[in-house]
């Protein structure tokens, strides 16, 4: 850490904006892509294929960049590099997606220039993801991290919970405007985090690569248990958000239930403040342990009590321990240098879940509320178990 100071917050807030900037341009792209896609000639069933090889590539290129990030770290004393290239190179796509989809005419030569051109998007958000949240890790001493994460939880929760209701304005706007507006958002969160982000402390002795290069060994037991929490909370939390929504279709009797899921992803997002706190002061792993025992509970009841107000005030604020502490909790598992490596894992574990879920569950909104609780408790119990375990793990620091 560069200064006494808890948490840096000034740079904890552009880290923020870019995980904003970051869950804005996933919800544009998950938004569009199959709009563009039909546009271009293709079936609307490709953009799930599409989604499925993205997620089990991220599977391995997560930890392998942040991996790399790492090596970057101890040779120049800075993750920037990897960042900046992974920042421009998926912005460039970005922009690209709806000027091939609007302007290249879909002729059998080039007809198969879009969907190779939205894989390499996002395999450049690979890139860059990993690497520049494990910078958490540089601004919040150890016990502070939960507290510093709930900016980012804040954020990125608040931007992804409109995606249930803003198909309207971004209709309006085009795919041309819209992917523009994102990738200028990224870029410009990321040049705000460069310029605020405390000087390198560069040691002035002559750096031994080979030894960079070579690591010390890292406890495998302990990436095993990111990776699968990574993944069991992503499939849980999926189910959980398909679960909620058909429960309160049948409660309300309609179809119409937007604001309701704003608010439900709203109310999760902001409970990360008081979270985050609390998680500082009892620990990450013993808030997230509580949180989830809750979560698990309250997933069991759904499908007896219904989706009342008060189920699933305490489920968005229950869960909300869980998704903020899931970042500290890689930071925690790993040494402080192979933070990269810790949040690639976390990641990898998320993309081979939701490989498998779209896989799996090819129509979702067929999958019955009371088999989406019943999943998500059992996935669920399966990130109790592994915070249970992480705490018999050494870590080799």
């Amino acid at each position: 850490m560069i200064n006494s100071k808890q948490v840096l917050w000034l740079q904890v807030c552009g880290l923020g904006m870019v995980q904003g900037a970051i869950t804005l341009s996933w919800v544009i792209y998950n938004f569009y892509l199959p709009k563009l896609l039909v546009q271009f000639g293709f079936p609307k069933s490709l953009a799930l294929t599409l989604l499925i090889l993205e997620n089990a590539l991220a599977v391995f290129m997560e930890p392998l960049m942040g991996s790399l990030s790492d090596q970057k770290q101890r040779w120049f004393a800075s993750r920037f590099p990897f960042i900046t290239v992974g920042v421009l190179l998926s912005s460039a796509l970005f922009i690209a997606i709806p000027c091939v989809a609007t302007f290249v005419p879909p002729t059998t030569v080039l007809k198969y220039i879009l969907p190779v051109l939205v894989v390499a998007w996002a395999l450049a958000m690979t890139i860059f993801r990993s690497p520049v949240l494990s910078l958490l890790g540089r601004y919040a001493l150890p016990k502070s991290l939960p507290m510093a994460a709930s900016v980012l939880t804040l954020i990125g929760g608040t931007i992804g919970s409109f995606r249930f209701a803003a198909n309207d304005l971004l209709l309006s706007l085009g795919p041309i405007v819209t992917f523009v507006f994102g990738s200028f958002v990224l870029l410009g969160s990321a040049a705000i985090l460069r310029f605020i982000h405390p000087p390198e402390i560069v040691s002035t002795e002559p750096v031994d690569k080979h030894r960079a290069a070579s690591p010390l060994p890292i406890s495998i037991p302990a990436l095993g248990s990111i990776f699968i929490l990574g993944g069991s909370f992503a499939w849980g939390y999926r189910l959980l958000f398909s679960g909620v929504g058909k429960f309160l279709k049948l409660q309300l009797n309609t179809d119409d239930i937007q604001l309701q899921m704003v608010i439900f992803g709203i109310t999760a997002a902001v409970a990360a403040l008081p979270a985050g706190v609390i998680a500082k002061k009892v620990g990450n792993r013993n808030a997230m342990l509580g949180g989830i025992g809750v979560a698990i509970l309250l997933m069991l009841l759904l499908p007896f009590v219904g989706a009342n107000i008060i189920i699933l005030a305490a489920l968005a604020i229950s869960t909300s321990f869980v998704v903020n502490g899931t970042i500290p909790f890689a930071l925690e598992m790993v040494p402080p240098h192979r933070g990269g490596l810790g949040i690639g894992m976390y990641f990898g574990g998320v993309g081979l879940a939701m490989s498998i879920f779209g896989s799996v569950f090819t129509k979702p909104q067929g999958i019955a509320p009371e088999f989406a609780a019943f999943m998500s408790a059992i996935a669920f119990s399966l990130v109790l178990g592994s915070i249970i375990f992480s705490n018999f793990i050494q870590r080799r620091n």
